[in-house]
């Protein structure tokens, strides 16, 4: 029996490529940077310019946006949106990510650029920084268009960036099922994340001019592995070579690498942004000010100023790793000076408020019974008082890329759930992966509370146990 493929299916050219994420280094490749359609692989993109605008502060998960026509007229696969309607962004990324949502990764873009052709070029722009250097985006889903085209090599680049710049969102590539507000949604791929141990994700695509695309992770022990293939015949093949690809990766990877996680782009601003930001507010007195040009990288340590004459600079309401560090300086540059007793009792108390004498070695409390006469015991050294009432336990909210994305999300929890987390210790605790956020002090009931609380609100949270 013959069995005729769709001829645009069958003449999907075929490209593969392993990598070994945890360095970089490519394993394997069969054509692996030829310009193909990508598909809905575009959404990994697509998301990942998301969950930067939230970081920096363009836009909220929560933040309602208004569908558009041409958001709510893609063409499936999608959510079901109307135009008009309003839905917050959390749930449009939980169904371009799980369900591969054309007209929620429509909405996302047009939310966060205004317009989806501004949001192709942040697209570009993002990936150009990447160093995705045979991409071309025109699209946030990914439909067939003129143009729109990407590699093997490129969006393996890309799902590493998604692995490690964001591994608080990383898991929302494995669920099973979401709930996308109108509706709860399916994975497009549960049986090769079911089928395959220690796979977490990340994107399927599929058109009929690329054919069956898959962009797969999988982890084991201390080795995850990435592996592409554009191009494939049916699910069922695709999925069969992506597990023969990723087997391949587990074999010639070394079992211990070391971690060098990829640089992480900063926003990719058009020309017109840039030149706006660059150019300086006018001054008090009405002239235009200079053009200012701002550096490129990120500034690494901000220096408080000083206070004025005479008064007293306010303590920072939070302190970064580099003020810590000021302050860290001051203390071993005041314990080094040598201070005479009787300076540091005239610093404190004036002339006319004498110290007060110490207590005689031979005086004892006012009690009921007879120890004024009795023998002085001997003294005991108390080496830790607990008082935390069982209070041994405690919650991690998620690994994270360095210790100030660490204290952030340990902040940003704690105003979320002031109930629960009043009072407890913020705690990051090093890894060779990344910095643990962890919040400590709690019962075993109170940190069950609080992890199914954060849980409900989409938090990552776990328990942590005494010791």
């Amino acid at each position: 029996m013959i069995v005729f493929l769709p001829l645009s299916v069958a003449a999907a050219p075929y490209a593969a490529l392993v990598m070994d994420a945890r360095s970089g280094e490519v394993l394997y490749t069969n054509n692996a940077d030829t310009r193909l359609h990508p598909a809905s692989l575009t959404k990994m993109m697509t998301l990942y310019i998301a969950f930067q605008a939230v970081e920096n502060g363009e836009i909220t998960m929560d933040t309602l946006v208004r569908v558009s026509s041409n958001a709510a007229n893609e063409p499936p696969s999608k959510l079901g949106l109307r135009a008009g309607q309003k839905i917050a962004l959390r749930y449009l990324v939980r169904a371009a990510a799980v369900k591969s949502a054309n007209d929620a990764a429509t909405a996302i873009g047009e939310a966060i650029e205004g317009s989806e052709a501004a949001f192709a070029r942040r697209m570009n722009r993002t990936a150009k920084a990447m160093g995705m250097t045979r991409t071309t985006f025109k699209n946030a889903h990914g439909l067939t268009e003129a143009g729109h085209l990407s590699t093997a090599r490129d969006m393996s680049i890309l799902g590493r960036h998604l692995i490690y710049d964001y591994p608080q969102y990383y898991n929302l590539f494995k669920r099973k099922t979401a709930d996308a507000g109108v509706r709860t949604v399916s994975h497009t791929n549960t049986r090769f994340l079911e089928s395959y141990p220690g796979a977490d994700g990340i994107k399927t695509g599929y058109t009929r001019a690329a054919g069956f695309n898959l962009v797969a992770s999988a982890e084991r022990g201390k080795e995850r592995i990435i592996a592409t293939v554009f191009g494939g015949r049916s699910t069922a093949s695709r999925n069969a070579k992506v597990k023969e690809l990723l087997d391949l990766g587990f074999r010639r990877a070394p079992s211990n690498v070391a971690l060098h996680k990829p640089d992480k782009p900063g926003v990719a601003r058009s020309k017109p942004e840039v030149e706006r930001l660059t150019t300086a507010n006018p001054n008090p007195d009405g002239r235009q000010g200079k053009s200012i040009r701002v550096a490129s990288a990120a500034v690494k340590r901000s220096l408080r100023p000083k206070a004025r004459p005479g008064s007293t600079a306010p303590p920072p309401l939070l302190v970064a790793d580099a003020v810590k560090d000021d302050i860290d300086d001051l203390v071993k540059q005041a314990q080094a000076v040598d201070v005479p007793p009787e300076v540091v009792a005239s610093e404190i108390a004036p002339e006319d408020s004498p110290l007060p004498r110490m207590r005689p070695e031979s005086l004892f409390l006012a009690s009921t019974g007879d120890e004024a006469t009795a023998p002085r015991p001997e003294r005991e050294v108390v080496t830790r008082l607990s008082t935390s009432g069982g209070r041994h336990w405690g919650i991690n909210v998620g690994r994270f890329p360095t210790r100030f994305h660490a204290e952030k999300a340990l902040l940003k929890t704690a105003l979320l759930e002031l109930e629960t987390l009043d009072g407890t210790l913020r705690k990051v605790v090093g890894r060779n992966s990344g910095f643990d956020a962890n919040f400590m002090g709690l019962t075993r009931e109170t940190a069950d509370l609080a992890c199914r609380r954060l849980q409900a609100r989409q938090v990552q949270c776990f328990m942590i146990g005494p010791g």
